[in-house]
C-alpha cells in the first residue's frame, strides 16, 4: 500500500456539539480503533481528502501528541450534499493481525477482442481483500491483452502470494463484450483464405476459356 502522513489533535470533548464546531472549522471528528482503547481526534479537512478523493489505499501514519500509530481507513462518513468528510474511523495496522480492505484493480494491455472490435467491461473497480498490511499491494494489475471477445478474468485465476481475495470466485472481474461489427481475429484470416481460393478459381476459369476459342479458330 502507499504510504501517507496525517497529523492530529485529541479530541477533549465528543458530542455532536463540538463535533459540529469542528467542522465548521475545516476539521473533521475520527477515531482509531485497535488493541486499546479508542482513540478520538481530529484532523484537517484537506488534508484527508487528498487520501480520501483518490483511486489508491494508503496506508497512513497518525501522529498525535508525538506518538505514531499505523492505520488504514475502515469507514468515512460524507455529507449527502457537499460530499465532504464529516467522519471517519482508522483501524490500527498490527504486524501478525489481517486487515481487510478494498484494493483498486488497475488493467495493462489491449485486449485482442476490443481490437477487433469488441467492448471492455471491467465489473469490479476494487476488490475486497484480505491479508497482512506487508503483503498487502498498492494495486491489483490485470493484463488484459489476451482477452478476446467472449473472454473474462475472473477473481479465481488472480493470484495475491499471501492475500486471500474475499469476493466470490466465480465472479468475473472485467471482459470483452461482443459490439456491432465486431470480427474475430481468426475470422479474419479465414475470410482472407477463401478470398485467394476464389481468385484462383477464377483465373483457371479465365485460361480455360481462353483455350477453347483457340481450339475453335
Amino acid at each position: 500500500m502507499k504510504q501517507a502522513q496525517l497529523s492530529g489533535s485529541p479530541r477533549v470533548n465528543v458530542g455532536k456539539k463540538d463535533a459540529k464546531a469542528l467542522r465548521n472549522a475545516e476539521r473533521v471528528p475520527c477515531v482509531l480503533y485497535g488493541a486499546g482503547e479508542q482513540t478520538h481526534f481530529h484532523v484537517k479537512q484537506i488534508d484527508i481528502q487528498k487520501m480520501i478523493f483518490s483511486p489508491d489505499v494508503f496506508q497512513v501514519e497518525i501522529e498525535l501528541d508525538g506518538k505514531k500509530t499505523s492505520a488504514i481507513i475502515q469507514e468515512l462518513q460524507q455529507h449527502p450534499v457537499t460530499e465532504k468528510i464529516v467522519h471517519v474511523d482508522f483501524l490500527e495496522i498490527m504486524a501478525d493481525k489481517p486487515v481487510k480492505i478494498g484494493l483498486p484493480i488497475r488493467l495493462t494491455g489491449s485486449a485482442i477482442g476490443v481490437i477487433n472490435g469488441g467492448r471492455l467491461l471491467q465489473v469490479f473497480r476494487r476488490l475486497s481483500c484480505l491479508g497482512l498490511a506487508k503483503d498487502l499491494p498498492e494495486a491489483i494489475t490485470l493484463d488484459v491483452s489476451k482477452l478476446r471477445i467472449g473472454h473474462s478474468i475472473r477473481v479465481n485465476s488472480i493470484n495475491l502470494p499471501g492475500v486471500t481475495i474475499l469476493d466470490p470466485e466465480n465472479a468475473v472481474v472485467v471482459s470483452v463484450k461482443m459490439a456491432r461489427n465486431a470480427v474475430e481475429e481468426e475470422e479474419e484470416e479465414e475470410g482472407e483464405g477463401e478470398g485467394e481460393g476464389e481468385g484462383e478459381a477464377t483465373e483457371g476459369a479465365a485460361e480455360g476459356e481462353k483455350k477453347e476459342e483457340s481450339a475453335e479458330a
